[in-house]
């Protein structure tokens, strides 16, 4: 440590000016540190600011795609809603079905899908275009009236032998 007394009753000059030398050489020194400080703190604050906004920037895009998320669940819903629904009608349309052809009827039904098949041509492909609509694969389609129809195909097949 320096002590201050000694050297302001020092008459020697070279001393006091080698003091007065080493305290500008420090007041410069601590101003550049100073500056170099004020501009850390600057840049730290710059930063905060930065990470604040791009704090509150991926906060919106959380809620926006939590959001989305809500969107598509409500959506899913709402289409397994549907899917139920459109299953008992199928259910309901099919056993509609059932009761208001009886076996006879059903089965007259199927020849009279077939009636004006005249050659072997005409009978397959009226028997394909009736598979593909009435496939069970198909939204409507029935099974017992494919099998119906199958066998009306086999039995005018055979008829055609």
């Amino acid at each position: 440590m320096v002590d201050w007394e000694e050297i302001s009753s020092t008459e020697d000059e070279d001393k006091l000016r080698e003091v007065k030398l080493w305290l500008f050489r420090e007041n410069i020194r601590l101003e550049n540190e100073r500056k170099e400080l004020d501009a850390l703190n600057r840049r730290i604050l710059q930063e905060q600011k930065r990470l604040k906004e791009e704090n509150l920037f991926f906060d919106k895009k959380l809620a926006i795609l939590q959001d989305g998320f809500r969107k598509l669940d409500e959506d899913r819903q709402a289409l397994e809603r549907q899917k139920r629904e459109l299953a008992r009608e199928r259910t309901s349309y099919a056993q509609n079905q059932v009761k208001s052809v009886g076996g006879t009827e059903l089965e007259e039904t199927v020849r009279t899908l077939f009636r004006g098949t005249n050659n072997p041509l005409a009978l397959r492909k009226r028997y394909r275009d009736l598979v593909k609509i009435f496939h069970p694969d198909n939204l409507f389609g029935d099974e017992e009236l494919v099998q119906m129809i199958n066998r009306e195909y086999i039995r005018r097949k055979k008829e055609e032998i």
